[in-house]
């Protein structure tokens, strides 16, 4: 796609926005179904039914997705997604490359073992291997202007307040 073609599509987008900011709020949506055997959880992607269960170093079998590597997936996809329409934005000759995404967990923490072991990622680090001839000033451009428009990055280090509720359903 064309720097050009982008801002067709996204120009009245824009435009409607700035009109009518409301039009920009869209809720997302996730759902999981915890009826079945086992420490499970099916998730609906809307492509595909994934069922994520206990990670190996907390007894699962290693044969359901873990939520950790989702999370780590998620910040993968949106980072390399914003990545490359931020340089078709601007014309940034992007050849190729890769988006590595790594996170540290202690386990203990999750598993009620030691108290001052957190519960969820100590540290993640988030890692472009890109092929192109840009100059290094071009290159920090596109890293900042990625930080600053991807949605799991921004989510995972600037956190919205989340609320939790419980909803009993009568039982069949």
């Amino acid at each position: 796609m064309k720097s050009d073609d982008l801002r067709a599509l996204q120009t009245p987008l824009k435009d409607a926005y700035k009109t009518d900011p409301e039009k920009a709020v869209v809720t997302l949506h996730a759902e999981g179904d915890l009826s079945g055997d086992g420490i499970a959880c099916k998730i609906d992607t809307g492509r595909a039914l994934v069922e994520a269960g206990l990670h190996p170093a907390t007894g699962g079998p290693g044969t359901q997705a873990c939520s950790g590597d989702m999370l780590l997936e998620a910040l993968a996809a949106c980072a390399g997604v914003t990545l490359k329409a931020v340089a078709t934005a601007l014309d940034f000759d992007l050849r190729g490359g890769k988006v590595k995404v790594e996170g540290d967990l202690d386990f203990r923490g999750t598993l009620g073992v030691a108290k001052d072991a957190p519960v969820g990622f100590r540290d993640i680090r988030l890692t472009f291997e890109i092929d192109t001839p840009e100059p290094q000033e071009r290159i920090d451009s596109l890293l900042k202007l990625t930080e600053r428009y991807c949605v799991v990055f921004k989510t995972l280090t600037a956190p919205p307040p989340v609320t939790v509720d419980v909803k009993k359903t009568a039982a069949a």
